[in-house]
C-alpha cells in the first residue's frame, strides 16, 4: 500500500467514522420511490386474503356461516377459528408475578375466536380468492350470528365489581396486580413529609398509525413442510420464534423475511391473528396468500399504545427534598394480552419514574386490566415517556404548592456526577451522567432568562404564554444476545449481518461507520443484511432504544475476531509470525516495518485462491453472537417548550422548543437529531391532538383520520438540538440510545408549558390532549369560579 492509498484510507475513516454526520444510505432509494415494501411484493400464483372483523365489542358467537362465501366466483377458501384449532394461541412473553407471588393470568387467545368476540374489529374469519375484489365480495357474504354482551372500555371500570367479564379464568378482568417497593417505608415517608403533592394523570390511548399498514405474504412448501412469511417486523428472529411456537413446528421449518418497513413504533413487533390465518390458507391451498390491511382495519386491529390511569404522589421535606414517590393506578391491556403488554404500566414505570432525581423511595402499584377494546402494547417508549411525565408534572405542581421556584426544586434534587455510579430507588444503577450540567445548558440554550419578556409580548397580543421544562432519564431495554456477522463477499463488498432491524431509523449508515472505523473498510463497500431469519444465529430485534448498543457491541466484538483471523492469514502473505503482526488503520503491518497488507487486499487474495495450511482460517468471515450481557443504558436530557394559548378559542400553539440531550457516544449526529425530532413530534401529537375514544358499547369513535387528530408540519416549530455527551461505561462504544427520548422530553415539557400558561387562571393541571375544546372549557370553568 503506497502513501496515497494510506492517505485515502485515513481520510475515509475520518469522514465516515464514529461521530460523523453521514447521510442515511437508504435515502437515495427511498426518496425515488424505489423502496421494497411488503405490498410491493407479489409472488407467482398468489391469492388474496380479506379478514372479516367483528362489529360487536363483546358477544357470544352462535355461528359463522361461510358456505355462501365459498361458492362465490373466484373464492378458494374461507376459514374460521375452528379451522385454525391445530395452531397455538398468541402469547404474552413477559413473566410477571402478582403482588401475592402468584403467576399473572394469561388467557388463551387463539388467532380467530370460537367462543366470544371481545373487541370491535377482532378478526373472526378469513376469505381467500383469486383477486382482492373477489375476496372482498365474498367477505360480505359471510353471515355472523353473535349475541351481544355488555362492554367495558376503561380499565378502572373493568376492574370494578359487577363489570362485564371478558374471560372466565380472569376474575375481575385483572391479569396482573403488580407491586414494587416497600409499602411500609413509603407510607412512613409520606406520613412524615412536610408536603405531599398528589395528581390524577390520564395517559391517553393512541392509535399508532404507521405510514405503512400491516401486510404479509404466506408461503407453504408441502415437500419440506416449511413455512415462509414475508412480513413487516422489528426483528425477524423474534418473529420467527413466535411463529415456531404458534405453528407448533421446529425452527428449521420457518423462515421470516422483512424488507423495508414504513414505521412501527412497537406495533409491528409481534405476530397478529391475520398472519396465522394467511399461513393456514397457504398450507391448505398450496399457493402463496397475500393480505394487506386498509387504514380502516388498522385503526381497530393494530395494537394501540399508552392508556393508563394513574395517581402520582410526591412526598417532600420542608426544604423541598424528595422523600418518596408513589404511583398507583391501572393499565389498559385491551381484549387480548399482547406480547409485552404489561411492561409499560409496571416495570417500565418503575425504572423510569425516578428519572434524574435523588428519590430515596419508590412504590408502584398498578393493575393490568382487560377491556373490550383493541389490544394495547408497546408504543414508542413503552412506559418510559409515561414515567418521566409523572415525575415532571409532580415537580411543577409541588413547586407551585410549596412556593418554591420550579427550576430550583429540580436543582436541589438532581443526582450529582460525584454520586455515580448511583443506585436508584428503581433498582437500576446509573453508570454515568451529568444531570445538573445538562439542565444548566438547557436553560441557557432556551434563553429561560428572556422568557418574561416574551410572555409580556404575547400578553399584548391577547395570548397566554407558558414555559415548560421536561427533564428525563430513560432506562433502555437491556440488549439480548445479538449477532455481529461480517462477511467478505465475492464482489468485493462486505456485509454486516445483524438481528436488529431498521424500520425507519437508518441503521445502515451508523453500523457501517462502526465497522469502517474498527476495520478500515471503505464505507461505500459495506452492506447491511438484517431481514432474513435464515441468516441469523440470534437477534434481539429493534426496540427499547437499544439497537446501536446491541449491534454496535456485536460489530465491535466481531471486528476483533476478524483482526485475530486476519493476523494469522496476513502472516503467510507477509512471511512473518502472527505475533509480529499489528493491525493499524485497516492494514496488517509487521511491527517496526513498513511492510503491510490492507484488509481489503487480503480479502481479495483469499478470493483469488490464496492457499493456507489446513487448520488455519480460510477466510476473514465471522459469525459472532454476543455472550456477555450488556446492561441497560441511561439516555437523559432536558427539553424546554414554550406555548401560546388563545384564551378565547382554547387553541394551543407550540412556539419555541429546544433540547439538550446526553446520548453518550453519538455514532451519527445527523440521524440522532432526526430521531429526537420525530420523538418530539409524536409527543406533541399526544399532548395536543391524539386520543382514541370509545363509546359505551365499545365502538371506536375515532376510527379514521376524519376523527383522530395527527400532528402535521405546521404544528411543530424548529426543534433545537444540542448534544451534551457523557459516554456510557457499560458498553464498548459508550452509546446510550436515542430512539424514544424525544417522546420522554416532549410530553413533559409541552404539558408543563400548557399548565404554566393556564396558571394565569389558577389552573394547575390539565390532562392530555390539550385540545382547543378541553382548554377552552377549563378556562371558562376557572373564569366562572372566580366570578
Amino acid at each position: 500500500m503506497n502513501i496515497q492509498e494510506k492517505s485515502a484510507n485515513a481520510w475515509a475513516m475520518q469522514k465516515f467514522g464514529i461521530g460523523q454526520p453521514v447521510p442515511r444510505t437508504e435515502d437515495p432509494v427511498l426518496v425515488q420511490g424505489l423502496g421494497h415494501y411488503l405490498d410491493d411484493l407479489n409472488l407467482p400464483g398468489q391469492a388474496y386474503a380479506v379478514i372479516v372483523r367483528s362489529t360487536h365489542a363483546h358477544g357470544v358467537i352462535r355461528s359463522i356461516d361461510v358456505e355462501a362465501a365459498k361458492n362465490m366466483p373466484g373464492v378458494l377458501g374461507a376459514y374460521t377459528g375452528a379451522d385454525l384449532a391445530a395452531y397455538g394461541p398468541l402469547k404474552c412473553n413477559v413473566p410477571f408475578k402478582n403482588r401475592d407471588g402468584s403467576e399473572m393470568k394469561k388467557p388463551v387467545c387463539p388467532a380467530l375466536p370460537t367462543d366470544k368476540v371481545r373487541f370491535a374489529g377482532q378478526p373472526i374469519a378469513c376469505v381467500v380468492a383469486e383477486t382482492l375484489l373477489q375476496a372482498k365480495d365474498a367477505a360480505e357474504a359471510i353471515t355472523v350470528d353473535i349475541d351481544p354482551l355488555p362492554a367495558v372500555t376503561l380499565a378502572s371500570e373493568a376492574a370494578k365489581q359487577g363489570a362485564p367479564q371478558l374471560y372466565d379464568d380472569v376474575p375481575g378482568n385483572v391479569v396482573l396486580d403488580y407491586h414494587y417497593g416497600d409499602s411500609a417505608k413509603v407510607a412512613e415517608a409520606f406520613a412524615n413529609a412536610a408536603h405531599v403533592t398528589k395528581l390524577s394523570l390520564r395517559n391517553t390511548r393512541l392509535v399508532v398509525n404507521a405510514m405503512e399498514p400491516r401486510a404479509v405474504i404466506a408461503v407453504y412448501d408441502p415437500a419440506r413442510e416449511h413455512w415462509t412469511l414475508h412480513s413487516q417486523s422489528q426483528g425477524v428472529f423474534g418473529m420467527k420464534s413466535q411463529l415456531v411456537d404458534i405453528l407448533r413446528t421446529t425452527p428449521d421449518k420457518v423462515r421470516v423475511l422483512t424488507g423495508n418497513v414504513g414505521g412501527s413504533f412497537g406495533m409491528k413487533a409481534g405476530v397478529y391473528p391475520e398472519y396465522v390465518a394467511a399461513l393456514h390458507a397457504a398450507k391448505m391451498l398450496g399457493r402463496p396468500v397475500k393480505w394487506t390491511d386498509e387504514r380502516s382495519g388498522s385503526f381497530v386491529s393494530d395494537h394501540h399504545g399508552r392508556d393508563h390511569e394513574m395517581t402520582a404522589e410526591l412526598a417532600l421535606d420542608k426544604d423541598g427534598n424528595f422523600l418518596a414517590v408513589r404511583v398507583t393506578g391501572y393499565g389498559n391491556m385491551g381484549a387480548v394480552l399482547g406480547t409485552v403488554a404489561p411492561l409499560p404500566a409496571t416495570l417500565n414505570a418503575v425504572k423510569n419514574t425516578a428519572s434524574v432525581y435523588r428519590t430515596p423511595l419508590l412504590e408502584v402499584s398498578s393493575k393490568c386490566v382487560l377491556t373490550n377494546t383493541t389490544w394495547v402494547s408497546a408504543y414508542r417508549g413503552a412506559g418510559r415517556p409515561e414515567g418521566n411525565y409523572y415525575m415532571e408534572r409532580l415537580i411543577d405542581t409541588a413547586a407551585a404548592e410549596m412556593g418554591i421556584d420550579r427550576l430550583e426544586l429540580r436543582r436541589r434534587n438532581h443526582i450529582k456526577p460525584k454520586e455515580m455510579p448511583y443506585a436508584a430507588s428503581s433498582g437500576m444503577v446509573y453508570d454515568s451522567g451529568d444531570f445538573p450540567a445538562v439542565f444548566k445548558e438547557a436553560l441557557a440554550v432556551a434563553d429561560v432568562k428572556g422568557f418574561n419578556a416574551r410572555r409580556r409580548e404575547s400578553r399584548k397580543r391577547g395570548k397566554l404564554r407558558g414555559l415548560g421544562v421536561g427533564s428525563y432519564l430513560e432506562v433502555t431495554a437491556p440488549p439480548n444476545k445479538e449477532m455481529g456477522g461480517i462477511r467478505f463477499e465475492p464482489d468485493g463488498n462486505v456485509t454486516i449481518i445483524t438481528g436488529t432491524l431498521d424500520y425507519g431509523q437508518g441503521h445502515a449508515a451508523p453500523f457501517a461507520q462502526v465497522l469502517s472505523e474498527r476495520l478500515g473498510i471503505p464505507f461505500e463497500r459495506i452492506r447491511l443484511l438484517q431481514g432474513d431469519s435464515d441468516e441469523l444465529l440470534a437477534g434481539g430485534g429493534t426496540g427499547g432504544s437499544r439497537s446501536i448498543t446491541a449491534s454496535g457491541a456485536a460489530i465491535v466484538e466481531a471486528s476483533a475476531k476478524v483482526i485475530e483471523k486476519g493476523k494469522v492469514i496476513a502472516s503467510h502473505v507477509l512471511e512473518a509470525a502472527p505475533a509480529d503482526i499489528e493491525f493499524v488503520q485497516g492494514r496488517f503491518v509487521i511491527a517496526g516495518t513498513d511492510r503491510a497488507v490492507g484488509i481489503m487486499e487480503l480479502a481479495e487474495k483469499l478470493r483469488a485462491g490464496l492457499k493456507l495450511p489446513e487448520g488455519e482460517p480460510q477466510s476473514l468471515d465471522v459469525s459472532h453472537v454476543t455472550d456477555e450481557p450488556i446492561p441497560s443504558a441511561f439516555p437523559n436530557g432536558c427539553h424546554v417548550a414554550e406555548v401560546e394559548i388563545d384564551p378565547d378559542t382554547g387553541v394551543v400553539e407550540l412556539v419555541k422548543y429546544s433540547s439538550v440531550n446526553d446520548f453518550g457516544t453519538i455514532v451519527n449526529p445527523l440521524l440522532v437529531e432526526g430521531q429526537v425530532h420525530g420523538g418530539v413530534v409524536q409527543g406533541l401529537g399526544q399532548a395536543f391532538l391524539e386520543n382514541a375514544v370509545y363509546d359505551d358499547a365499545g365502538q371506536l369513535l375515532t376510527g379514521s383520520f376524519m376523527d383522530y387528530g395527527m400532528p402535521r408540519a405546521h404544528h411543530s416549530p424548529e426543534i433545537g438540538f444540542v448534544s451534551h455527551p457523557v459516554p456510557a461505561k457499560s458498553n464498548p462504544l459508550g452509546t446510550k440510545g436515542c430512539g424514544e427520548a424525544g417522546c420522554a422530553g416532549g410530553l413533559a415539557s409541552i404539558m408543563n408549558a400548557v399548565a404554566d400558561a393556564l396558571s394565569a387562571y389558577g389552573i394547575r393541571h390539565i390532562d392530555m390532549p390539550a385540545s382547543p375544546g378541553r382548554v377552552w372549557a377549563a378556562i371558562q370553568a376557572a373564569r366562572a369560579g372566580k366570578a
